[in-house]
């Protein structure tokens, strides 16, 4: 809204562009959109998997998990994309949430693949059907597919990382602790 509807240009200093970016607009840019479908429809997925990985995690981790696969995609997006290429948008950070909330939901039953399989078509469609202007190069929009990719990548790597991280007691284990706590 700062940037199209106020006209603020300071806000596209925030924009991640490829050919000299600062350090900042990794993060930065994962919190700016190209039009108000772009920032709708990350909105609506940042809700849906973030609430889920809220749920199963905690606050701390779902922010955690935002920063980590939105600026890990970015990065990777800028490594991987020309330099006349400018990043901005949810979309790394939406597909690492979407991973992370399907692997912390994994269990062998039948129901929970099944609500996988049906999820995941529907988002992978959504998202790539929604995510218009993921990146900018020059004048044209186009969607970031390394983006995408790299964030569920990410959010994959990061949950099994976490899943290896040693807990000394149930005291330590937040979700033993929550289990706990639901009795």
């Amino acid at each position: 809204m700062a940037d199209h509807l106020f006209q603020i240009r300071q806000i596209k200093s925030l924009y991640l562009y490829h050919a000299f970016p600062s350090w900042f607009q990794f993060v930065t840019s994962t919190f700016c959109h190209a039009n108000w479908n772009h920032l709708s429809s990350n909105l609506f997925f940042v809700y849906i998997f973030g609430k889920l990985v809220e749920e199963e995690e905690g606050n701390f981790a779902l922010w955690m998990s935002y920063i980590l696969t939105g600026a890990g995609a970015n990065l990777i997006s800028w490594l991987a994309l020309p330099t006349s290429s400018v990043s901005l948008g949810a979309s790394g950070a939406v597909f690492g949430l979407f991973t992370i909330s399907v692997l912390v939901k994994m269990s062998w039953d039948w129901r929970k693949i099944l609500e996988v399989l049906i999820l995941g078509q529907f988002v992978v469609d959504k998202v790539l059907e929604a995510a218009r202007a993921t990146t900018i190069t020059g004048q044209s929009f186009q969607v970031n597919n390394v983006a995408h990719v790299s964030g569920a990548l990410i959010g994959a790597a990061l949950v099994f990382l976490v899943s290896r991280i040693p807990f000394s007691s149930n005291d330590d284990n937040p979700k033993a602790t929550k289990r706990v706590n639901r009795k």
